[in-house]
Protein backbone atom coordinates (compact mmCIF):
# COMPACT_ATOMS: atom_id res chain seq x y z
CA UNK A 1 0.00 0.00 0.00
CA UNK A 2 2.01 2.96 -1.25
CA UNK A 3 -0.24 6.00 -1.70
CA UNK A 4 -3.46 7.18 -0.10
CA UNK A 5 -5.06 10.54 0.59
CA UNK A 6 -4.57 12.08 4.05
CA UNK A 7 -8.25 11.66 4.88
CA UNK A 8 -8.08 7.90 4.32
CA UNK A 9 -6.24 7.25 7.58
CA UNK A 10 -7.38 10.18 9.71
CA UNK A 11 -10.39 8.17 10.88
CA UNK A 12 -8.22 5.20 11.82
CA UNK A 13 -5.90 7.45 13.79
CA UNK A 14 -8.83 9.10 15.53
CA UNK A 15 -10.02 5.65 16.57
CA UNK A 16 -6.55 4.91 17.86
CA UNK A 17 -6.83 8.00 20.07
CA UNK A 18 -9.66 6.23 21.85
CA UNK A 19 -7.65 3.06 22.47
CA UNK A 20 -7.49 2.16 26.14
CA UNK A 21 -3.76 2.69 26.19
CA UNK A 22 -4.09 6.41 25.61
CA UNK A 23 -7.26 6.99 27.63
CA UNK A 24 -6.01 5.54 30.88
CA UNK A 25 -3.49 7.15 33.19
CA UNK A 26 -1.23 4.10 33.24
CA UNK A 27 0.50 2.57 30.24
CA UNK A 28 0.32 -1.21 29.64
CA UNK A 29 2.62 -3.10 31.98
CA UNK A 30 4.38 -5.02 29.20
CA UNK A 31 5.29 -1.78 27.43
CA UNK A 32 6.68 -0.26 30.62
CA UNK A 33 8.67 -3.37 31.46
CA UNK A 34 10.22 -3.76 28.00
CA UNK A 35 11.16 -0.06 27.88
CA UNK A 36 12.80 -0.07 31.31
CA UNK A 37 14.59 -3.37 30.74
CA UNK A 38 16.10 -2.43 27.39
CA UNK A 39 16.85 1.25 28.04
CA UNK A 40 17.47 1.05 31.80
CA UNK A 41 15.43 4.14 32.65
CA UNK A 42 13.17 4.53 35.64
CA UNK A 43 9.84 2.69 35.45
CA UNK A 44 7.75 5.37 37.17
CA UNK A 45 8.76 8.03 34.64
CA UNK A 46 7.29 6.00 31.78
CA UNK A 47 3.99 5.51 33.59
CA UNK A 48 3.25 9.16 32.87
CA UNK A 49 5.41 9.71 29.79
CA UNK A 50 4.07 6.93 27.55
CA UNK A 51 0.41 7.99 27.82
CA UNK A 52 1.60 11.56 27.15
CA UNK A 53 3.12 10.43 23.87
CA UNK A 54 -0.29 9.05 22.99
CA UNK A 55 -1.72 12.57 23.06
CA UNK A 56 0.20 13.12 19.82
CA UNK A 57 -2.63 11.29 18.09
CA UNK A 58 -5.20 13.67 19.52
CA UNK A 59 -3.19 16.63 18.25
CA UNK A 60 -2.97 15.03 14.80
CA UNK A 61 -6.73 14.68 14.63
CA UNK A 62 -7.03 18.41 15.33
CA UNK A 63 -4.39 19.39 12.78
CA UNK A 64 -5.97 17.27 10.07
CA UNK A 65 -9.22 19.18 10.48
CA UNK A 66 -7.65 22.63 10.39
CA UNK A 67 -7.96 24.77 7.28
CA UNK A 68 -4.18 25.11 7.05
CA UNK A 69 -3.89 21.44 6.15
CA UNK A 70 -6.88 21.30 3.83
CA UNK A 71 -7.11 22.22 0.16
CA UNK A 72 -6.77 25.99 -0.24
CA UNK A 73 -8.70 27.83 -2.95
CA UNK A 74 -7.56 31.23 -4.25
CA UNK A 75 -9.33 33.38 -6.81
CA UNK A 76 -7.15 34.75 -9.59
CA UNK A 77 -8.32 38.36 -9.31
CA UNK A 78 -6.52 39.66 -12.37
CA UNK A 79 -8.17 37.07 -14.59
CA UNK A 80 -11.65 36.10 -13.25
CA UNK A 81 -13.30 33.64 -13.09
CA UNK A 82 -10.06 31.64 -13.16
CA UNK A 83 -8.69 30.26 -9.91
CA UNK A 84 -6.03 28.02 -8.47
CA UNK A 85 -5.87 25.75 -5.49
CA UNK A 86 -3.26 23.79 -3.59
CA UNK A 87 -3.49 20.32 -2.18
CA UNK A 88 -1.22 18.26 0.02
CA UNK A 89 -0.43 14.74 -1.14
CA UNK A 90 1.53 11.95 0.57
CA UNK A 91 4.90 10.68 -0.56
CA UNK A 92 3.91 7.01 -0.40
CA UNK A 93 6.35 4.96 1.65
CA UNK A 94 8.40 6.78 4.30
CA UNK A 95 11.29 5.39 6.32
CA UNK A 96 11.84 6.15 9.99
CA UNK A 97 15.06 5.35 11.85
CA UNK A 98 15.15 5.81 15.62
CA UNK A 99 17.85 6.13 18.26
CA UNK A 100 18.03 3.85 21.31
CA UNK A 101 16.77 6.40 23.83
CA UNK A 102 13.03 7.13 24.07
CA UNK A 103 12.26 4.14 21.81
CA UNK A 104 8.46 4.38 22.03
CA UNK A 105 8.42 8.15 21.57
CA UNK A 106 10.65 7.82 18.49
CA UNK A 107 8.28 5.36 16.88
CA UNK A 108 5.19 7.47 17.66
CA UNK A 109 6.64 10.84 16.69
CA UNK A 110 7.75 9.51 13.30
CA UNK A 111 4.95 7.14 12.36
CA UNK A 112 1.84 8.99 13.54
CA UNK A 113 2.20 12.06 11.28
CA UNK A 114 3.40 9.91 8.39
CA UNK A 115 0.30 7.72 8.55
CA UNK A 116 -2.01 10.65 9.22
CA UNK A 117 -0.75 12.33 6.05
CA UNK A 118 -1.63 9.22 4.02
CA UNK A 119 1.73 7.48 3.87
CA UNK A 120 2.91 4.05 4.92
CA UNK A 121 5.99 3.84 7.14
CA UNK A 122 8.74 1.29 7.61
CA UNK A 123 10.45 1.97 10.93
CA UNK A 124 13.83 0.68 12.09
CA UNK A 125 14.40 1.01 15.84
CA UNK A 126 17.83 0.81 17.39
CA UNK A 127 18.96 -2.80 17.87
CA UNK A 128 19.54 -1.89 21.53
CA UNK A 129 15.85 -1.03 22.18
CA UNK A 130 13.70 -2.80 19.57
CA UNK A 131 10.74 -4.11 21.57
CA UNK A 132 8.37 -1.16 21.91
CA UNK A 133 8.24 -0.40 18.18
CA UNK A 134 6.97 -3.90 17.52
CA UNK A 135 4.33 -3.34 20.20
CA UNK A 136 3.22 -0.19 18.37
CA UNK A 137 2.48 -2.28 15.26
CA UNK A 138 -0.16 -4.15 17.27
CA UNK A 139 -1.64 -0.92 18.62
CA UNK A 140 -2.05 0.56 15.15
CA UNK A 141 -3.91 -2.50 13.90
CA UNK A 142 -6.03 -2.53 17.04
CA UNK A 143 -6.86 1.13 16.41
CA UNK A 144 -8.21 0.36 12.94
CA UNK A 145 -5.23 0.92 10.65
CA UNK A 146 -4.66 -1.62 7.85
CA UNK A 147 -2.05 -4.27 8.54
CA UNK A 148 1.43 -3.44 7.23
CA UNK A 149 0.64 0.26 7.02
CA UNK A 150 3.22 0.59 9.79
CA UNK A 151 5.88 -2.09 9.79
CA UNK A 152 9.12 -2.62 11.68
CA UNK A 153 12.45 -3.95 10.45
CA UNK A 154 15.21 -4.91 12.87
CA UNK A 155 18.95 -4.61 12.43
CA UNK A 156 21.94 -2.32 12.66
CA UNK A 157 23.55 0.23 10.35
CA UNK A 158 23.44 -2.06 7.32
CA UNK A 159 19.67 -2.51 7.68
CA UNK A 160 19.29 1.27 7.96
CA UNK A 161 21.29 1.92 4.81
CA UNK A 162 19.33 -0.73 2.93
CA UNK A 163 16.10 0.91 4.00
CA UNK A 164 17.22 4.40 2.96
CA UNK A 165 18.43 3.04 -0.38
CA UNK A 166 15.20 1.21 -1.19
CA UNK A 167 13.56 2.57 -4.37
CA UNK A 168 10.08 2.58 -2.78
CA UNK A 169 11.16 4.87 0.07
CA UNK A 170 10.32 8.48 -0.85
CA UNK A 171 11.05 10.33 2.42
CA UNK A 172 13.31 9.69 5.41
CA UNK A 173 13.13 10.70 9.07
CA UNK A 174 16.25 9.93 11.12
CA UNK A 175 17.19 10.43 14.76
CA UNK A 176 20.72 9.63 15.85
CA UNK A 177 24.30 10.85 15.82
CA UNK A 178 25.73 13.59 13.62
CA UNK A 179 27.81 10.98 11.79
CA UNK A 180 24.74 8.83 11.21
CA UNK A 181 22.80 11.84 9.96
CA UNK A 182 25.53 12.65 7.45
CA UNK A 183 25.40 9.10 6.10
CA UNK A 184 21.61 9.17 5.76
CA UNK A 185 21.59 12.61 4.11
CA UNK A 186 24.34 11.55 1.72
CA UNK A 187 22.18 8.67 0.51
CA UNK A 188 19.09 10.88 0.38
CA UNK A 189 20.99 13.46 -1.67
CA UNK A 190 22.14 10.78 -4.11
CA UNK A 191 18.54 9.62 -4.54
CA UNK A 192 17.18 13.22 -4.42
CA UNK A 193 14.58 12.53 -1.75
CA UNK A 194 13.79 14.69 1.30
CA UNK A 195 14.99 13.88 4.78
CA UNK A 196 14.38 15.10 8.31
CA UNK A 197 17.24 14.63 10.78
CA UNK A 198 17.35 15.17 14.55
CA UNK A 199 20.96 14.73 15.63
CA UNK A 200 23.15 15.43 18.63
CA UNK A 201 23.08 18.26 21.12
CA UNK A 202 25.35 20.08 23.55
CA UNK A 203 22.77 22.37 25.05
CA UNK A 204 23.22 24.99 27.74
CA UNK A 205 21.21 26.27 30.68
CA UNK A 206 21.73 29.87 31.84
CA UNK A 207 21.08 30.80 35.48
CA UNK A 208 20.68 34.58 35.68
CA UNK A 209 21.50 36.47 38.92
CA UNK A 210 17.81 37.12 39.67
CA UNK A 211 16.77 33.48 39.23
CA UNK A 212 14.78 31.63 41.88
CA UNK A 213 17.60 29.28 42.87
CA UNK A 214 15.38 26.52 44.22
CA UNK A 215 13.51 26.45 40.92
CA UNK A 216 16.77 26.68 38.98
CA UNK A 217 18.15 23.65 40.84
CA UNK A 218 15.05 21.62 39.96
CA UNK A 219 15.39 22.69 36.34
CA UNK A 220 19.06 21.75 36.33
CA UNK A 221 18.20 18.25 37.58
CA UNK A 222 15.57 17.96 34.83
CA UNK A 223 18.15 19.13 32.30
CA UNK A 224 20.82 16.60 33.25
CA UNK A 225 19.73 13.49 35.13
CA UNK A 226 16.47 12.23 33.62
CA UNK A 227 17.15 8.84 32.06
CA UNK A 228 20.71 8.90 33.40
CA UNK A 229 21.51 11.89 31.19
CA UNK A 230 20.84 9.87 28.04
CA UNK A 231 18.76 12.64 26.46
CA UNK A 232 19.87 14.52 23.35
CA UNK A 233 18.45 17.87 24.50
CA UNK A 234 20.15 17.78 27.92
CA UNK A 235 21.77 21.01 29.09
CA UNK A 236 25.05 19.58 30.34
CA UNK A 237 26.60 23.07 30.16
CA UNK A 238 25.19 25.05 33.09
CA UNK A 239 26.25 28.70 33.07
CA UNK A 240 25.71 30.40 36.45
CA UNK A 241 26.23 34.10 37.12
CA UNK A 242 29.35 34.50 39.24
CA UNK A 243 27.49 36.38 42.01
CA UNK A 244 25.30 33.38 42.79
CA UNK A 245 27.60 30.51 41.83
CA UNK A 246 28.54 29.43 45.38
CA UNK A 247 24.96 29.51 46.66
CA UNK A 248 23.64 27.72 43.59
CA UNK A 249 26.39 25.12 43.77
CA UNK A 250 25.60 24.33 47.41
CA UNK A 251 21.89 23.92 46.71
CA UNK A 252 22.61 21.81 43.62
CA UNK A 253 24.94 19.43 45.46
CA UNK A 254 22.39 18.93 48.21
CA UNK A 255 19.79 17.99 45.60
CA UNK A 256 22.13 15.72 43.64
CA UNK A 257 23.16 13.84 46.79
CA UNK A 258 19.51 12.91 47.34
CA UNK A 259 19.27 11.15 43.97
CA UNK A 260 19.15 7.38 44.24
CA UNK A 261 20.77 5.13 41.64
CA UNK A 262 19.50 1.58 41.31
CA UNK A 263 16.66 -0.70 40.26
CA UNK A 264 14.55 1.15 37.65
CA UNK A 265 11.45 -0.71 38.88
CA UNK A 266 11.85 0.57 42.46
CA UNK A 267 9.60 3.60 43.17
CA UNK A 268 12.35 5.38 45.12
CA UNK A 269 14.91 5.14 42.31
CA UNK A 270 15.92 8.38 40.59
CA UNK A 271 18.32 6.98 37.98
CA UNK A 272 18.61 3.55 36.40
CA UNK A 273 21.39 2.00 34.32
CA UNK A 274 23.37 3.18 31.33
CA UNK A 275 22.43 1.55 28.05
CA UNK A 276 25.60 -0.62 27.72
CA UNK A 277 28.90 -1.26 29.48
CA UNK A 278 30.70 0.37 26.55
CA UNK A 279 28.65 3.54 26.87
CA UNK A 280 29.26 3.67 30.62
CA UNK A 281 33.00 3.44 30.00
CA UNK A 282 32.80 6.21 27.39
CA UNK A 283 31.05 8.53 29.87
CA UNK A 284 33.63 7.74 32.57
CA UNK A 285 36.44 8.69 30.18
CA UNK A 286 34.84 12.10 29.65
CA UNK A 287 34.80 12.63 33.43
CA UNK A 288 38.46 11.61 33.68
CA UNK A 289 39.44 13.90 30.81
CA UNK A 290 37.67 16.86 32.44
CA UNK A 291 39.54 16.32 35.70
CA UNK A 292 42.82 15.98 33.80
CA UNK A 293 42.09 19.30 32.07
CA UNK A 294 41.53 21.11 35.38
CA UNK A 295 37.91 20.53 36.39
CA UNK A 296 37.01 19.78 40.01
CA UNK A 297 34.76 16.82 40.79
CA UNK A 298 32.17 17.77 43.41
CA UNK A 299 30.30 14.46 43.67
CA UNK A 300 31.00 10.91 44.78
CA UNK A 301 32.78 8.99 42.01
CA UNK A 302 32.64 5.59 43.69
CA UNK A 303 30.69 2.82 41.91
CA UNK A 304 27.04 2.49 42.89
CA UNK A 305 26.81 0.07 45.83
CA UNK A 306 24.37 -2.86 46.04
CA UNK A 307 23.97 -5.89 48.37
CA UNK A 308 26.39 -8.77 47.62
CA UNK A 309 23.74 -11.05 46.10
CA UNK A 310 21.88 -8.32 44.18
CA UNK A 311 21.52 -8.85 40.40
CA UNK A 312 22.14 -5.11 40.08
CA UNK A 313 25.86 -5.66 40.71
CA UNK A 314 26.33 -6.54 37.05
CA UNK A 315 24.40 -3.46 35.87
CA UNK A 316 25.92 -0.45 34.13
CA UNK A 317 25.22 2.13 36.83
CA UNK A 318 26.79 5.58 37.21
CA UNK A 319 26.31 8.10 39.98
CA UNK A 320 25.33 11.64 38.95
CA UNK A 321 28.44 13.73 38.33
CA UNK A 322 28.89 17.47 38.89
CA UNK A 323 32.08 19.16 37.68
CA UNK A 324 33.08 22.75 38.48
CA UNK A 325 36.02 24.99 37.51
CA UNK A 326 35.15 24.10 33.93
CA UNK A 327 36.20 26.00 30.80
CA UNK A 328 34.61 26.22 27.38
CA UNK A 329 37.63 24.60 25.72
CA UNK A 330 37.43 21.38 27.76
CA UNK A 331 36.53 18.23 25.86
CA UNK A 332 33.72 17.38 28.28
CA UNK A 333 32.25 20.86 27.79
CA UNK A 334 32.46 20.84 23.98
CA UNK A 335 31.39 17.29 23.11
CA UNK A 336 28.10 15.49 23.70
CA UNK A 337 28.58 13.02 26.56
CA UNK A 338 25.09 11.48 26.75
CA UNK A 339 25.39 10.63 30.40
CA UNK A 340 24.77 12.04 33.91
CA UNK A 341 27.62 14.57 33.74
CA UNK A 342 26.95 18.24 34.54
CA UNK A 343 29.59 20.91 33.94
CA UNK A 344 29.34 24.21 35.86
CA UNK A 345 30.67 27.40 34.30
CA UNK A 346 30.44 30.99 35.55
CA UNK A 347 29.71 34.15 33.58
CA UNK A 348 29.61 37.90 34.24
CA UNK A 349 27.30 39.45 31.62
CA UNK A 350 24.37 38.54 29.40
CA UNK A 351 26.22 39.38 26.18
CA UNK A 352 29.15 37.23 27.26
CA UNK A 353 27.11 34.15 28.11
CA UNK A 354 25.06 34.34 24.90
CA UNK A 355 28.26 34.40 22.86
CA UNK A 356 29.73 31.46 24.78
CA UNK A 357 26.57 29.37 24.62
CA UNK A 358 26.26 29.92 20.86
CA UNK A 359 29.91 29.00 20.27
CA UNK A 360 29.01 25.42 19.41
CA UNK A 361 28.51 23.45 16.21
CA UNK A 362 25.33 22.03 17.73
CA UNK A 363 22.07 23.81 18.48
CA UNK A 364 19.34 21.51 19.72
CA UNK A 365 18.03 23.25 22.86
CA UNK A 366 18.76 25.79 25.55
CA UNK A 367 17.24 27.29 28.65
CA UNK A 368 17.25 30.25 30.99
CA UNK A 369 16.13 30.79 34.57
CA UNK A 370 15.25 34.39 35.39
CA UNK A 371 12.40 36.33 36.97
CA UNK A 372 12.69 39.00 34.28
CA UNK A 373 10.45 37.88 31.42
CA UNK A 374 11.72 40.63 29.12
CA UNK A 375 15.23 39.29 29.57
CA UNK A 376 13.97 35.73 29.08
CA UNK A 377 12.37 36.55 25.73
CA UNK A 378 15.43 38.53 24.65
CA UNK A 379 17.75 35.64 25.48
CA UNK A 380 15.42 33.12 23.84
CA UNK A 381 15.57 35.13 20.61
CA UNK A 382 19.38 35.23 20.68
CA UNK A 383 20.06 31.55 21.43
CA UNK A 384 20.93 29.57 18.29
CA UNK A 385 18.89 26.45 18.96
CA UNK A 386 15.60 24.81 18.08
CA UNK A 387 13.99 24.86 21.54
CA UNK A 388 14.32 27.27 24.46
CA UNK A 389 12.93 26.59 27.93
CA UNK A 390 12.18 29.49 30.28
CA UNK A 391 12.18 28.55 33.99
CA UNK A 392 11.85 24.86 33.07
CA UNK A 393 13.64 22.24 30.97
CA UNK A 394 13.12 19.07 28.94
CA UNK A 395 9.33 19.43 28.68
CA UNK A 396 7.68 18.09 25.53
CA UNK A 397 3.94 18.80 25.50
CA UNK A 398 2.07 17.47 22.46
CA UNK A 399 2.25 20.00 19.64
CA UNK A 400 5.48 21.76 20.61
CA UNK A 401 7.95 21.50 17.69
CA UNK A 402 11.18 19.64 18.43
CA UNK A 403 14.33 19.83 16.32
CA UNK A 404 17.65 21.58 15.97
CA UNK A 405 19.73 24.33 14.42
CA UNK A 406 23.18 23.92 12.88
CA UNK A 407 24.58 20.36 13.08
CA UNK A 408 21.77 19.28 15.40
CA UNK A 409 19.73 18.80 12.25
CA UNK A 410 16.73 20.26 10.47
CA UNK A 411 13.02 19.58 10.26
CA UNK A 412 10.73 19.23 13.24
CA UNK A 413 8.97 16.47 15.15
CA UNK A 414 5.72 16.65 17.14
CA UNK A 415 4.00 19.58 15.37
CA UNK A 416 1.96 20.76 12.39
CA UNK A 417 5.29 21.30 10.60
CA UNK A 418 5.93 17.57 10.96
CA UNK A 419 2.61 16.74 9.34
CA UNK A 420 3.42 19.07 6.44
CA UNK A 421 6.85 17.45 6.02
CA UNK A 422 5.18 14.13 5.20
CA UNK A 423 3.29 15.68 2.27
CA UNK A 424 4.10 17.21 -1.09
CA UNK A 425 2.41 20.47 -2.07
CA UNK A 426 0.69 20.51 -5.45
CA UNK A 427 -0.69 23.63 -7.16
CA UNK A 428 -3.60 23.32 -9.61
CA UNK A 429 -4.59 26.23 -11.88
CA UNK A 430 -8.08 26.18 -13.45
CA UNK A 431 -8.90 28.45 -16.37
CA UNK A 432 -12.42 29.83 -16.06
CA UNK A 433 -12.65 31.74 -19.31
CA UNK A 434 -11.41 31.66 -22.88
CA UNK A 435 -7.69 31.58 -23.47
CA UNK A 436 -6.30 34.50 -25.42
CA UNK A 437 -4.28 33.59 -28.47
CA UNK A 438 -0.70 33.13 -27.28
CA UNK A 439 0.77 34.66 -30.43
CA UNK A 440 -1.60 37.34 -31.70
CA UNK A 441 -0.87 38.59 -35.19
Amino acid sequence: MRVQTPSTYSLALSQLCQDHMFRCHRAPADLLISTSRTWGSVHDWFETAIPLFGHSFTELAVWLSEAEFQTRLTEYFSHPPSFYYTRREPFGVCAGIGAWNFPFQMAVWKSAPALAAGNAMVFKPSPLTPLTASRLVELYVKGGCPENLFSVVLGGNEAGQTLVNHPFVAKISFTGSVAGGRAVLSTAAHRIIPGTVELGGKSALIIMPDADLDEAVKGTLMANFYSQGQVCSNAARVYVHKTILKEFQAKLLSAVESLRVGDPFCPSTSMGAMITAEHKEKVQKYIQSAIAEGATLLTDDRPAMFPPNSPLISGHFLRPCVLTDCRDDMTAVKEEIFGPVLTLLSFESEDEVIQRVNNSELGLAGGVFTQNLSAAHRIAALLECGSVYVNSYNVYPPGIPFGGYKQSGFGRENSMDTLHSYTQLKAVYVEGGKLPHPFPS
